[in-house]
Formats: C-alpha cells, sequence, structure tokens
C-alpha cells in the first residue's frame, strides 16, 4: 500500500518505511496493479510504476484534487479538480475535459459554505461506473467510464466528503457532514445510517476490499477550523446498520480524521492518519 504526505510517497514493508518518490503537492493518489497515478496542485499527474516516476503533462493547471485509475496498459486515468471539472487523461495525451460533465443543469446549485469555488473531491470506481463526489452538491454518477454524467437520486445530505464503492453490484457508501448514507442500486436511491455515532460530521469513509458490509468511517462535532472537534473513528460489519467505536490502541484526535486518511490495504488490514500518526 502507498502512504502519501503533501510531499513524499512511501511504502510500508515490515514496519519500515521506503521512500518511493519525492515531490512537492501531492493532492492524491490511485494505486494500481502494476503502477498507481499521483495527483498534484499544479495539475499535473506523475506515473509511479517499477520505482521509475513518469510526469503527465495534462495542460490542466487548476489542482487535481481526486483521481481514479481506469486502466494501467493503456494508461487512462480521471481526475477532478477545483473548481469542479472531471478530465480523462489517455496515455501521453492532454487531458481532455468531460463536456458532459459540465453540461450538468445541477452545477449551477453547487457552492461552498466559505464562498470560495466547489470541487470534485474524490471519486470512485466500480466496473464501468464512476461516482465525483461534489463539495458541495451531492454526488455524480457515470455509467460509462466517465464519458457521460446525471446527479445520483438526491435522498442524500448534499455535503459529502468522500464517496466509496464496495465489492458487490451497486453498492455505494457517502459519508456527508450528516453521517453515512448507504446506496444499493448506484446511487438510485439511499438510506441514512447514522444509529450508534455520538457524533454525525463525517469526513472519511473506506470498505474492506472484499466484504462490501465492513467499512470505517470518521466522524468529529464539525469542520473545526482551529477547534478541538473531537474526530472519532467507527467500524461496521454490517454496512452501517451498527457502529462500534474504534477504542484500543487508537489515538485521541482534536481535529478530524479527514478524506482519504483511512483506508483498507489488499489484505483488509485498516490503517488512518491521525495528526502525526498512522
Amino acid at each position: 500500500m502507498l502512504i502519501a504526505t503533501s510531499n513524499e510517497i512511501f511504502t510500508l514493508e515490515n514496519g519500515t518505511p521506503t521512500q518511493r518518490l519525492a515531490i512537492d503537492g501531492i493532492c492524491c493518489l490511485d494505486e494500481g496493479v502494476r503502477c498507481s497515478a499521483i495527483g498534484l496542485a499544479d495539475g499535473q499527474v506523475v506515473v509511479l510504476a517499477n520505482d521509475q516516476a513518469q510526469p503527465q503533462a495534462t495542460g490542466i493547471g487548476d489542482p487535481v484534487e481526486c483521481i481514479a485509475l481506469l486502466s494501467e496498459e493503456p494508461l487512462q486515468v480521471l481526475l477532478g479538480t477545483e473548481p469542479p471539472h472531471v478530465y480523462c487523461l489517455n496515455g501521453d495525451e492532454p487531458a481532455r475535459r468531460m463536456e458532459s460533465f459540465d453540461a450538468l443543469e445541477c452545477r449551477q446549485s453547487w457552492y461552498t459554505p466559505w464562498g470560495g469555488p466547489p470541487a470534485v473531491r474524490s471519486l470512485a470506481r466500480s466496473g464501468d461506473w464512476v461516482f465525483a463526489d461534489i463539495h458541495v452538491g451531492s454526488i455524480m454518477r457515470s455509467p460509462d467510464r466517465g464519458a457521460t454524467w446525471e446527479p445520483v437520486t438526491p435522498d442524500l445530505h448534499a455535503d459529502v466528503h468522500q464517496v466509496a464503492t464496495a465489492p458487490m453490484e451497486g453498492r455505494l457508501y457517502a459519508n456527508t457532514a450528516d453521517a453515512v448514507f448507504v446506496s444499493d442500486d448506484y446511487g438510485g436511491s439511499w438510506e441514512h445510517r447514522k444509529e450508534g455515532l455520538a457524533s454525525r460530521y463525517g469526513r472519511a469513509v473506506a470498505v474492506h476490499p472484499r466484504d462490501p458490509d465492513c467499512l470505517l468511517a470518521s466522524v468529529s462535532k464539525g469542520p473545526g477550523h482551529g477547534r478541538d472537534v473531537q474526530g472519532k473513528l467507527y467500524f461496521s460489519h454490517d454496512a452501517g446498520r451498527t457502529w462500534t467505536r474504534a477504542l484500543a490502541g487508537f489515538p485521541e484526535a482534536k481535529g478530524n480524521i479527514d478524506t482519504f486518511h483511512i483506508a483498507f490495504d489488499a489484505e483488509g488490514i485498516a490503517w488512518a492518519a491521525v495528526e502525526d500518526q498512522l
């Protein structure tokens, strides 16, 4: 599993970190089998394969907030940015902005509480389906690897902080400013799964690679902005119908456990980045 800071990429083997890449402005990554794609704050992408880093000139210029590796050979990557656009990068060609995403009528309602530009905060995929979490503006979905887009049924809280797919056809999770929602029909309908969570302001969500009912979610008392909001990590083995707080050995967190800061590795081991601890 790759572990990223703002300027380094590591692997962790037998408890020892090994640096794989050093570069400024790391915003996001998606790990594949033979290569991984890393999005940077200047809009560029770096492909990491066989310990070799290959910069890809995208021609974007906006920060890449999230990335989805659709294909390794040939290389095909979706990029989500701030302002909210989705780009497709094919091999060495410049990234192409997806016109169907830009043409969504609901774009006019997207916003941020502080008045800045909205963003595509996270991307998730399952087969040909791709889901884009808009902050703030619910979730958009594509059934054809990003070629065409439409909104999901807006039965969930619009302030979505991360979307994640699961190893089950149609299953989708979203962690929002009002806790976790789950869909079993690719976002056609949603159920609110909040019972048992001490706080409801959600940020990150991660799903076990083989068990669609096993997931992690982080919650807190609010967005933070320098305050002690008491970030907490919960796990569920029944798709969020019940939740258990992670306590044994888990550190106290004053701030939020943020988007992308929890994950499962390929073996199903759960990881969390809490302030300066992993």
